[in-house]
């Protein structure tokens, strides 16, 4: 029978995403097998990044500073917004370098049976940023699946109104995927904003 010890770890890693019972035991006993310096080396990066990352006052994706790298780039285009779900999405469209604008991190999507509705994303902050009168396009990269789907067309509707272009990036995905799981080589070929609806 296994010892309470390594079923409490077992449990434990698999509340992590995309890890199953499965994953969870094999982590758990290469963690066992590990030296304790490799060990230590996981749980201080994981230390680290609890005490040491924030959000950027400006797009909400992490950071060590006020503002992440991507908005105090002067290169980067600021009249492109790219709004995403979570800070993944940043890290796979920056993969693909075929976008040179900037980003907002709403930091979910609308769900309103899992109780998730504007006021608990970052839609205020967007139509903030969006008021201040530079961004002339928006890109809506949220997940091609039912939450997603709601979250721009929801989006698109409080910012038309406003004279932005609103985009949908959907193209390559597909339906119920999700923008984390998408490979660089479909979101370079299909990286091509079409208008939404």
């Amino acid at each position: 029978m296994t010892h309470p010890i390594l079923t409490r770890l077992v449990a434990q890693l698999t509340r992590l995403p995309g890890i199953g019972p499965k994953m969870a035991e094999r982590i758990a006993f290469h963690l066992l097998r590990a030296l304790d310096g490799e060990v230590e080396q996981l749980l201080q990066a994981i230390r680290d990044a609890r005490v040491r990352l924030h959000y950027c006052q400006t797009c909400f994706n992490f950071t060590e500073a006020e503002e992440c790298r991507i908005c105090r780039d002067l290169q980067r285009k600021p009249e492109l917004l790219c709004v995403v779900e979570y800070p993944q999405g940043v890290s796979v469209l920056e993969r693909t370098q075929a976008f040179q604008g900037r980003y907002h991190v709403l930091h979910g999507a609308l769900s309103p049976m899992d109780g998730v509705g504007p006021d608990q994303i970052k839609t205020k902050e967007l139509l903030n940023r969006l008021q201040q009168g530079q961004i002339q396009e928006v890109i809506l990269a949220t997940d091609a699946d039912v939450p997603g789907e709601t979250t721009a067309t929801y989006l698109a509707q409080l910012i038309k109104p406003l004279g932005v272009k609103v985009t949908r990036l959907g193209s390559g995905l597909p339906m119920g995927g999700n923008l984390e799981y998408a490979d660089d080589v479909t979101l370079t070929r299909h990286y091509c904003p079409v208008k939404y609806r």
